[in-house]
C-alpha cells in the first residue's frame, strides 16, 4: 500500500465531480466521505486507486492510495490525467466574467471537466445513452457492464474491446438493447479490437478531425464524438447542441419562451470560445435541481 498527498491548483470543486459521477450506479463513491475509486488498467493488469478529498474548493488537497508500489508512478501519472489537477479553473472563470454567462459561472465557480476513466469505456457509456432519458441509459450501460465485464476489489471494470468484438447481437438484446444498438457497441468494438479505430490516436487530433473520422462509423453521430471528446479526451471547446439538455438549461437561464434552435444556440454562445466545455458543464450542472 502506498499513498500521497496531492493538491490541485485552486478553485476545483471535487464534491460536484463527485455528484457527477454518483449518476452512475457503477461508480464506487462516497459524497459524505468525499471519496472515490478509479479502476484503472495498465499493460501489468487492473488496479484500484482511491481517492480522499481533505481539502476544499479553494484549497484542494487529496490523498491518493492504492496498492502496487511498483506501478506507484504509472498510476500517479494516470489519475493526474484524469483529474487535470493542473489546470487553473479561475483563467476558465475570469473568461466567463466577460460573456453573458457570468452569473452562472459565479454561481457554480469551479466546475471541472469531469472525465470518464478509459477512452474505450466512454465511447461504449455513450454510444449506450443515444437518445435515451438518463435513468433508462445507466441501467442499460450497468447491465454491460456487470454482465460482460468484471469486479476487481469492488470496483466495476468495463469489459474490453476484444471482449465486446466476440459477443453476439443476442446477448445484448437479452438486456434491452435495441438491434441498432446492440449492432453499434458490437461493430464498433470489432473496429477498435481489429486495430481499425485507434482511440489512443484520436485523441492526439483536432477536434474537427476527430469529429470528422470517429462519424464516419456507423451509430457515431456528432453528439457522441462531441460527448467522447469532452468526456473521454478533457476538450476544453466543445459544444453538443443537439444535447436536451443544454437546451433545457440555456432556455432556464436565457428566460427563453422554449428551447433554443441551434442558430439561436450559436448566436448566444458568442464568447464562449475557446472554453465551451465548461459552459456545456456549467448549463447541465445549472439543471440538476430543477
Amino acid at each position: 500500500m502506498w499513498k500521497k498527498q496531492v493538491e490541485s491548483v485552486p478553485g476545483y470543486d471535487f464534491d460536484y465531480s463527485l455528484a457527477r459521477w454518483a449518476f452512475d450506479p457503477l461508480t464506487k463513491l462516497s459524497r459524505e466521505e468525499r471519496w472515490i475509486e478509479i479502476p484503472v488498467k495498465l499493460t501489468n493488469g487492473s488496479h484500484v486507486v482511491r481517492i480522499q478529498a481533505l481539502g476544499t474548493t479553494k484549497r484542494p488537497l487529496f490523498e491518493v492510495r492504492s496498492e502496487d508500489e511498483q506501478s506507484k508512478e504509472d498510476l500517479l501519472e494516470y489519475i493526474y490525467s484524469i483529474f487535470q489537477w493542473d489546470r487553473d479553473l479561475n483563467e476558465v472563470h475570469e473568461h466567463f466574467q466577460k460573456t453573458n454567462l457570468a452569473e452562472l459561472f459565479t454561481t457554480h465557480f469551479g466546475t471541472p471537466i469531469v472525465k470518464d476513466f478509459h477512452l474505450y469505456d466512454c465511447l461504449m457509456k455513450v454510444i449506450i445513452h443515444q437518445q435515451l432519458n438518463m435513468k433508462f441509459a445507466y441501467t442499460l450501460s450497468t447491465r454491460f457492464v456487470e454482465q460482460f465485464g468484471y469486479c476487481y476489489k469492488g470496483v466495476w471494470f468495463y469489459p474490453s474491446p476484444k471482449r465486446v468484438s466476440e459477443l453476439s447481437y443476442d446477448q445484448l438484446r437479452e438486456l434491452q438493447f435495441s438491434q441498432r444498438k446492440a449492432e453499434y457497441i458490437i461493430d464498433t468494438s470489432k473496429l477498435i479490437a481489429s486495430g481499425e479505430l485507434d482511440l489512443e490516436r484520436l485523441a492526439s487530433l483536432p477536434d474537427e478531425v476527430v469529429i470528422k473520422q470517429l462519424t464516419r462509423v456507423r451509430g457515431i453521430g456528432p453528439w457522441t464524438a462531441e460527448n467522447w471528446l469532452m468526456f473521454g479526451v478533457g476538450r476544453e471547446d466543445l459544444f453538443p447542441k443537439a444535447d436536451i439538455g443544454i437546451q433545457n438549461a440555456m432556455k432556464h437561464y436565457f428566460d427563453l419562451e422554449s428551447k433554443p434552435d441551434h442558430q439561436k444556440m450559436i448566436q448566444l454562445s458568442k464568447g464562449w470560445h475557446p472554453f465551451r466545455s465548461y459552459a456545456s458543464l456549467t448549463l447541465w450542472r445549472s439543471i440538476d435541481s430543477i
